[in-house]
């Protein structure tokens, strides 16, 4: 009766010890040398033994090189994908993603103006598009001593703030003329606030903006505002904020906005209109417009010689500079001296912010209150 008989393969991975692994996979320790029947193969090895190439011997490691590439001949490189646009957040402001547009206009980085009697500096912020607008008209109307100005932060675009920017004074100015003493003066800028966030609406239903502007006309001051941006009065060296910011950490607004049926919640650090918007009063916001109303509040005072200069400016300032502090900077290079430095100052009080990690848009404007002294 025929016996099996067991052959043993000295290839055969079944019966490899361990110790004979090939080197790419481990040192190879001190061990009797292998039988000369045995391959050992090698990254490095550019010849192939009979042996090797055999059915009985061991399988191919996936990690060898292929001949084309040990024989030198040319690798093609892996091409560089496509660039593609990744949609980016507008902020909470826009409630949505907005994919970039190459052809959108696109605002300079700083915006800088020197006049006789006021000074702008605004600089872009690291989250995105330049949103901050001003303007300012001084003589209006072919009378002296007559200004109006104004800063305009924009969320969700820049929409609103160039509208505002453009369109804001007209219509004030417009209810303010039509008007016979200075009795209905802030009913007229209440209009004029009103006016322009219809227009706007009725045109867009993207972003929105935070508005204060400065009138003076007739020997009085007048300032309103809607949503954060701030005006702040140094009188003898102190400061007097002459607006106050409306968000919804504000009791009265919190409480006008729940009475409405609208909820405000604490998120990413701020209170916060229907835990996304983080003021309650603006130009826009078509889509919080329940909420979110575009009435000033106003403040009228007459310019006496103890009224310094008028600092105006967005929250992108204020977020991190105190009013005493802004008045503080600006007083010993515009008060007192012979040479009134208001660009200057306006510049220092950006880059103060700008060194306490202000992210946002920075709008300054300084208006020296002595020039319209009548």
């Amino acid at each position: 009766m025929p016996a099996a008989v067991a052959v043993h393969v000295p290839d055969s991975p079944i019966f490899s010890s361990p110790r004979l692994r090939p080197p790419i996979f481990c040192k190879p320790c001190p061990s009797p040398s292998p039988s000369p029947s045995r391959t050992v193969l090698s990254l490095t090895s550019t010849s192939t033994s009979p042996v090797a190439s055999s059915p009985s011997s061991s399988p191919k490691s996936p990690l060898a090189i292929p001949e084309k590439a040990k024989s030198g001949a040319a690798v093609l490189k892996r091409k560089r994908p496509a660039r593609i646009d990744i949609p980016v957040m507008q902020g909470v402001w826009g409630g949505g993603l907005e994919t970039p547009r190459k052809e959108e206009a696109k605002i300079s980085e700083v915006m800088e103006v020197e006049e006789d009697c006021y000074s702008v500096y605004c600089k872009r912020g690291k989250r995105g598009h330049m949103e901050d607008r001003f303007s300012a008209s001084v003589n209006f109307n072919g009378v002296s001593k007559q200004g109006f100005f104004g800063v305009y932060d924009g969320h969700g675009g820049a929409n609103a703030a160039d509208f505002a920017c453009k369109n804001l004074e007209k219509n004030v100015m417009d209810e303010v003329l039509n008007r016979c003493d200075n009795n209905g003066i802030e009913m007229a800028i209440r209009n004029g606030y009103l006016s322009t966030d219809k227009e706007f609406l009725n045109q867009s239903d993207s972003g929105g903006a935070c508005c204060v502007t400065a009138m003076i006309y007739k020997g009085d001051l007048v300032v309103s505002n809607a949503g954060d941006c701030r005006a702040v009065i140094s009188r003898g060296g102190v400061a007097e904020a002459l607006t106050s910011d409306h968000q919804p950490s504000r009791l009265d607004e919190r409480d006008r906005i729940q009475s409405l049926g609208g909820y405000v919640d604490y998120c990413h650090g701020r209170w916060r209109i229907q835990g996304s918007l983080a003021v309650t009063r603006g130009i826009g916001d078509k889509h919080f417009k329940e909420f979110v109303i575009a009435e000033p509040e106003t403040q009228i005072l007459r310019i006496n010689p103890d009224c310094e200069f008028l600092i105006l400016a967005s929250d992108g300032l204020w977020d991190k500079v105190t009013n005493q502090e802004a008045v503080d900077l600006i007083r010993p290079l515009c008060i007192g001296v012979e040479k009134p430095e208001p660009f200057t100052a306006c510049k220092r009080l950006v880059e103060l912010a700008l060194r306490r990690c202000s992210m946002d848009d920075i709008s300054v404007m300084i208006i020296q209150l002595g020039r319209f002294i009548s």
